[in-house]
């Protein structure tokens, strides 16, 4: 109908121009915020990836810590081990007098 009558050469509507520039531009609205959300959506993206290679790193560095504690642990058990062998054996036995 509205190409109808442009094409008639009869003068729009008020109404039917209000409404075809009202639909213009919310298409134009809906356009820019889709494009927006595509590029929150991409950089939430990248935000996630970067946190989870910071998860991954931290993984591997407690990991780290926790092989070196261990080690540790066992050293320190074994100089334990070694000093109570030598207090045992290097203790004098008291001399008696005669």
């Amino acid at each position: 109908m509205l190409l109808h009558q442009v094409s008639a050469g009869l003068p729009m509507d008020t109404t039917q121009i209000l409404l075809v520039v009202v639909i213009t531009v919310l298409t134009i609205l809906l356009t820019v915020i889709g494009i927006q959300v595509v590029q929150i959506l991409r950089e939430l993206r990248r935000s996630m990836e970067k946190v989870n290679k910071m998860l991954d790193d931290a993984g591997l560095v407690t990991g780290g810590i926790s092989r070196s504690v261990t080690g540790m642990t066992g050293m320190f058990e074994g100089l334990k081990t070694g000093l109570s062998l030598v207090n045992l054996f290097g203790k004098k036995k008291p001399v008696e007098n005669k």
